[in-house]
């Protein structure tokens, strides 16, 4: 049986900025029954940095975020934060340690508002008859999901009641992005967040993604739109059948170059 921890060639990868990673990736294998989804993955995350996460479907990009968020535990290997090991068993734990992930479906509800969507299972209250009752605060919750969509994302919600479906898909990016952000997210993961948008909208995600990191937040940003990637991405991280196939800084590699990593081929290196 072949090792499944193969790992990328020290010449395919661009390391990130000096200093202690935001995370640190080592030897991560994950097994479904006998196939092998992650095959000894080996990957630094800088802090504050943007880094694309971009592969063919299957690839194992979707595996390396779910054990990197606790979904699914890796069945070897070690994830370090701030440069201590730590257990990431579930989502929760993911959560503790302000990793936050927007899925492309964004998980809103197509008929609650803004402020409803925003604090969806951990809505504020207040009292009432002097603490014998506690009812939501409508008025609070919507204060607090409008400032921090506006100031923080950077984009207003012209109407906080109407409902998620009646929003723009750049508007619910933004509530989505928004709600990581109050829960003090240090590194937000994006699945395909300018999927399924018009350009118009995809542009302002994209400069979300830009304040972001402005504001010191790291990004995991997983695209099969390179044009988006190589527009904020630091550095682009290519998955081919469950490996790292490749780190490279975004302003050393082409579009060409990184669909052929895609597809497998081998990128060599003049340092290498």
């Amino acid at each position: 049986m072949s090792d499944p921890t193969t790992r990328t060639e020290a010449g395919d990868t661009a390391p990130p900025p000096s200093g202690t990673p935001h995370v640190r990736l080592r030897g991560l294998v994950k097994r479904f029954g006998g196939v092998v989804a992650l095959r000894g993955v080996d990957l630094d995350i800088a802090r504050g940095e943007v880094l694309g996460l971009v592969g063919d479907n299957g690839a194992g990009k979707s595996t390396l975020i779910k054990v990197l968020t606790g979904v699914h535990p890796a069945d070897e290997g070690t994830i370090e934060l701030n440069g201590a090991t730590v257990e990431m068993d579930h989502p929760d734990r993911a959560r503790e340690f302000g990793i936050e992930t927007i899925y492309q479906d964004l998980a809103l509800v197509p008929t609650f508002d803004l402020p409803t969507n925003f604090f969806l299972g951990r809505e504020l209250t207040r009292p009432l008859l002097g603490g014998l009752l506690q009812v939501t605060d409508k008025a609070r919750m919507r204060e607090i999901a409008t400032n921090v969509v506006r100031d923080q994302v950077g984009l207003a919600i012209g109407n906080p009641y109407a409902p998620a479906a009646t929003m723009s898909g750049g508007q619910r990016q933004a509530v989505a992005i928004g709600r990581a952000l109050y829960e003090e997210a240090e590194l937000v993961i994006m699945d395909e967040p300018t999927a399924a948008l018009g350009v118009e909208e995809q542009e302002k995600v994209l400069d979300i993604i830009r304040r972001l990191k402005a504001d010191g937040v790291t990004i995991v940003m997983i695209s099969h739109t390179l044009d988006h990637v190589f527009a904020v991405a630091d550095r682009i991280a290519v998955m081919h059948n469950g490996e790292l196939h490749a780190v490279k800084a975004t302003s050393e590699v082409t579009r060409t170059e990184v669909v052929g990593l895609i597809m497998g081929s081998q990128l060599h290196d003049d340092a290498a």
